[in-house]
């Protein structure tokens, strides 16, 4: 059933009172027909029958109750029907329904007055009985039927909304994952370029002899060092509602590992090879570790050389790169970082079963080491 279907109904849209009237009207021309030549008592049960109709959808089963006694005197079927039909339609218990269904064809089937009861043919009472109530059923069910429509529209609605909700919460996290590799991106491309230019424009700062040129060096390290610590701010904010994610494209791969090197200002060699057929993620993580070991290089030791070794294990286990530092030989630039390079390797890591380690060497250098099972190699 689609939402369409749990629309309201056509009479649904007609107001309370109007209902209320028109049934009153239907139970006084069925009371009116069996009036003629009544006792007054039976006219009152009719009337009292037919105007507490008024009220069924208040008090549902003291209304039905107050029917009963024009069902005993007179045959009269619509305002007992309508009281018991409202009843079904309110309530949930089916034994009292079946009990009100009972109560109804005893009252109808009963003779009236009582003193007949000698005379009166027991069969036919007992026909009557039964055949009353399997007529008073048919309000009981139909209460229920659309006590059941109401309840499956209702839950229709809910259903709809909780669907709503969840395309929210998914837009949500496509979201945090889009922030969240933007802020990796943001981090492993940016400030790359940035920090080079900042280290670049210090030593351009120190070498430089006329003022002038000394001036434009220092104002371009001093933007340069600004843009790094509102990178810093900016990966901080986007990381913190991102998780997991995907890799954004394009991306680098082993074959931009050659142009990185020569490119990165330091005096790097680049040695071993890996496996041929490594997949396109795991380049990405081999790559994103050397740019930012060798990022870490140039702001945190400079003047240190690099080593880039690229090895694969002898028994096909695994494979991965070693970045190794030596020693700085000059005090380093006070660079602003995010301090977010190295978890985003190590979730890199994580993401392809590997494992990530950093730590300084007994030399007083700095190494940086990622390793990726063969099974991660695609």
């Amino acid at each position: 059933m689609s939402a369409a279907d749990a629309r309201p109904a056509w009479w649904t849209r007609v107001p309370d009172r109007g209902v209320d009237a028109g049934v009153v009207l239907v139970a006084a021309v069925d009371a009116s027909i069996s009036l003629f030549g009544e006792s007054p008592a039976s006219i009152a049960a009719s009337v009292l029958a037919c105007g507490a109709l008024v009220f069924r959808r208040r008090f549902p089963l003291a209304v039905f109750l107050l029917t009963l006694p024009a069902s005993l005197m007179l045959d009269i079927v619509f305002a007992p029907f309508a009281a018991l039909f409202t009843l079904a339609e309110q309530s949930r218990d089916r034994r009292l329904l079946a009990f009100c269904a009972l109560l109804f064809a005893m009252a109808s089937a009963a003779p009236w007055p009582p003193d007949d009861l000698s005379s009166h043919d027991r069969a036919w009472t007992v026909v009557s009985f039964f055949y009353t109530l399997a007529s008073a059923a048919a309000p009981v069910l139909l209460g229920q039927l659309l006590q059941a429509r109401r309840d499956l529209s209702g839950r229709l609605v809910e259903i709809e909304e909780a669907r709503e909700h969840e395309r929210l919460l998914h837009s949500q996290a496509v979201l945090a994952r889009e922030r969240a590799q933007l802020a990796r991106e943001m981090h492993d491309v940016v400030s790359h370029q940035v920090s080079l230019i900042a280290v670049q424009a210090g030593a351009l700062q120190v070498a430089a002899k006329e003022p002038e040129f000394r001036e434009g060096a220092r104002t371009i390290r001093a933007l340069s060092v600004d843009t790094l610590d509102e990178l810093r701010h900016m990966v901080t904010l986007l990381r913190a509602s991102g998780g997991k994610a995907t890799e954004l494209t394009p991306q680098p791969t082993l074959a931009d590992l050659h142009r990185l090197v020569t490119t990165s200002g330091i005096e790097t060699e680049l040695t071993g090879e890996l496996p041929p057929d490594i997949g396109t993620p795991a380049q990405r993580a081999v790559y994103r570790t050397v740019q930012e070991a060798l990022t870490n290089v140039r702001k945190h030791a400079p003047g240190a050389r690099a080593t880039v070794q690229l090895w694969r294990a002898p028994d096909g286990a695994g494979f991965g790169v070693t970045v190794t530092n030596t020693p700085p030989t000059r005090p380093s630039l006070p660079l602003p970082g995010s301090h977010q390079g190295l978890v985003g390797l190590r979730e890199r890591a994580e993401l392809l079963h590997g494992t990530f380690r950093s730590g300084p060497t007994p030399e007083g250098g700095y190494q940086v080491r990622l390793r990726i099972p063969a099974g991660s190699a695609q």
